[in-house]
């Protein structure tokens, strides 16, 4: 997920989170009694009347924010689920007499190779995203839970990511990695 849908999350998540301590802190505070007697109904004869004079045009202004959030929330779901990783080429150089271009789908599958080749590493799969301009790796690794972590990340940074920047001739390319730890397979026994 990108730095910007990340900020919306937490900017959109902290607004709803604002509104529903709100709204209970002024309902806990009418049950307590802080807005006149407890006992008298929420929905007096102001209310009532107000929903009467205006009937058949409440209910389409709720149905039509209803809609509208529900519209929202759908975006937010999808924007959330969507992979953005990329299968077009990426090119790399640009001259009079041509170009020079890389399979991303290659490049993702060099880079799980180089990582999967740590002994501390179980599994790796990495996909890229973003332009040929920048672009970026997401790398999705299972890990020896054995193994020391320094070890991950050392063979990261001095050996799979390098030789994606070298390969992309780029001085920088953004990385994300979710590592999750597991134990090691079983060794099989065959018994004859």
């Amino acid at each position: 997920m990108s730095r910007k849908a990340s900020r919306g999350n937490r900017w959109g998540l902290a607004l709803v989170g604002t509104v529903l301590v709100v709204l209970g802190g002024l309902a806990a505070a009418r049950g307590l009694g802080g807005f006149g007697s407890a006992r008298t109904p929420i929905v007096d004869g102001g209310v009532q009347g107000f929903f009467a004079r205006n009937s058949p045009a409440i209910w389409w202004a709720v149905a039509i924010v209803s809609i509208v959030v529900a519209l929202l929330a759908l975006r937010w779901l999808l924007a959330q689920g969507r992979r953005e990783i990329t299968h077009r080429p990426i090119r790399l150089e640009r001259s009079p007499t041509g170009f020079s271009e890389v399979s991303a789908d290659g490049m993702a599958h060099a880079v799980a190779a180089d990582v999967a080749s740590s002994p501390a590493v179980l599994s790796a799969d990495a996909g890229l995203t973003g332009s040929h301009h920048r672009p970026e790796v997401r790398l999705r690794v299972v890990a020896d839970e054995r193994a020391p972590m320094g070890e991950l990340s050392r063979h990261l940074s001095t050996i799979a990511l390098p030789h994606m920047r070298d390969t992309l001739q780029l001085d920088q390319v953004q990385a994300v990695a979710r590592v999750s730890l597991e134990p090691p397979p079983a060794p099989h026994r065959m018994v004859h």
